[in-house]
């Protein structure tokens, strides 16, 4: 019978002595997953605010946002956090390791229809912003039919899946199935710049499949186990997409190259994106290398 390898023996097994408090930071992202499940049935509805973007904020959003910020104030080790529901970054502990981006609920509109949605989290301890390739490791919860916690470090993405002994192992070393059979896009077709349109129509030709479902934690996932490409294109009226930067295209184009893939936003990739600000925008693609770079092709 195979061992069952729990989250907490996972990491204690590879980051003991120097990596340990990394360990305790990923740690924590289960136990805030668990408790969050366990709240989103309690959350639904509209707030009565707008986050920075001008958006109306939802009760689950909101509440997420805060709660997460502080668990891991509580820690001690984190020293700041980027959410994507705030202005600017939120400082927590002058003494603590970690910087911390956060996307805390993902999909949030997904929960009238009970859908995917999900919470993103991209690990650094260089200053924030900085661009992505700096960080050390990224994740992703999925609150799917099972809950799921993503996880990677260079060169490794490891997925969990949570049970009644807690989170365990399901699936070491992910790696993108070549040469992929799924696609999604968000924004309208008809929105689309002509050079997208036709890269589409060129994957439908080849029987590349549709999978869209408004979170891009659960469309992302997807990319991951089946391969393929997902992206938030730029649009006529929006040339800079809709995805953030920090909390969401910086964290998904980490663990998508360590899993064998790339990203980019039409010409590099997205993690050598020098950021502008805390709350940018830009055009997102992450997927199978081949698909990527037959897309910049088209772009350029």
């Amino acid at each position: 019978m195979a061992e069952v390898i729990t989250l907490e023996k996972y990491l204690k097994r590879k980051y003991g002595g120097a990596d340990e408090k990394f360990a305790d930071l990923i740690l924590k992202m289960g136990e805030i997953g668990e408790r969050i499940k366990d709240e989103l049935p309690n959350m639904r509805g509209k707030a009565d605010t707008k986050n920075v973007f001008g958006e109306i904020q939802l009760v689950a959003d909101k509440w997420a946002d805060k709660f997460i910020i502080d668990e891991f104030r509580a820690t001690g080790l984190v020293k700041a956090m980027a959410s994507e529901e705030q202005e600017d970054v939120v400082q927590l502990n002058d003494k603590g390791i970690f910087n911390i981006t956060l996307d805390p609920l993902d999909g949030s509109s997904n929960m009238k229809s009970n859908n995917l949605v999900g919470t993103m989290f991209g690990i650094y301890k260089e200053d924030l912003p900085t661009k992505g390739r700096n960080q050390i490791g990224a994740a992703y919860i999925l609150y799917g039919p099972v809950m799921s916690l993503v996880c990677a470090t260079k060169n490794r993405v490891n997925k969990f899946f949570y049970t009644k002994k807690g989170f365990i192992l399901k699936q070491e070393n992910i790696k993108l199935p070549e040469p992929g059979i799924l696609y999604g896009a968000g924004g309208l077709r008809k929105d689309w710049l002509p050079e997208f349109r036709k890269y589409i129509e060129g994957l439908e030709a080849e029987g590349y499949k549709l999978r869209y479902g408004g979170s891009f934690v659960g469309d992302f996932n997807q990319i991951l186990h089946y391969g393929g490409i997902f992206a938030y294109p730029a649009l006529a009226a929006k040339p800079n997409g809709k995805l953030r930067l920090l909390a969401e295209s910086n964290p998904m184009s980490y663990i998508i190259e360590q899993a064998g893939g790339a990203s980019t936003n039409g010409k590099i990739s997205i993690l050598d994106i020098e950021p502008e600000s805390v709350n940018q925008r830009i055009p997102t693609y992450v997927g199978n290398k081949g698909l990527i770079e037959k897309l910049e092709k088209i772009l350029s």
